[in-house]
């Protein structure tokens, strides 16, 4: 397993993204913690803004789940990797170095199992130092549904939870790297 490593928290969230896309109108909201994404995943914190600590990890099948209660929560999803390139991703800073790439066979479907405790400590405010720890897997597995191991808040079934979006729509080759030279400016 690597060493934990702060992650630069923006509004509330990190990725386990795919090439750093980030097609959040996919986003599964139903499990309030893992966010599973057309591609990738988002990872809902407790702090809006600030560090947390993760630990990444891929393995070559399921590891075993944790059977004390070190963490407060602990979810299970499928996530896809189009280009096989699935990393933990500060919102705003890009990939965590130090951090191990999560998808090691390439493309195709993982199964992402994150632990999780110390997000009701600061809940939705800033905190200057990490209160928060993230233990993030992966594994080559079939895509299936999400499975809430060990949840102790239940943040899934809020009234304004957004909906899944169907995926955009496919870019030609011509739009995609027009899109790019766009956002280099």
């Amino acid at each position: 397993m690597s060493a934990a490593h702060n992650v630069y928290v923006p509004e509330g969230t990190f990725g386990v993204l795919d090439a750093g896309e980030i097609p959040v109108q996919t986003a599964d909201w139903s499990n309030g913690l893992a966010l599973p994404m057309s591609h990738g995943a988002l990872i809902v914190t407790g702090i809006r803004t600030g560090e947390i600590r993760a630990t990444a990890t891929s393995l070559t099948g399921p590891p075993p789940v944790h059977a004390d209660d070190v963490w407060e929560e602990i979810v299970e999803v499928s996530v896809q990797a189009p280009t096989g390139s699935l990393r933990v991703e500060s919102l705003e800073h890009g990939p965590v170095d130090g951090l191990a790439p999560l998808s090691p066979t390439g493309p195709g479907w993982y199964r992402l199992r994150v632990h999780m405790r110390g997000r009701n400590i600061h809940p939705d405010k800033t905190s200057p130092e990490p209160i928060e720890d993230y233990l993030v897997t992966t594994w080559p597995a079939p895509q299936a549904g999400a499975d809430s191991i060990r949840m102790k808040h239940d943040l899934a079934h809020t009234a304004n939870a957004p909906q899944p979006q169907p995926p955009a729509p496919s870019q030609s080759k011509e739009q995609e790297t027009l899109r790019r030279r766009l956002l280099r400016g």
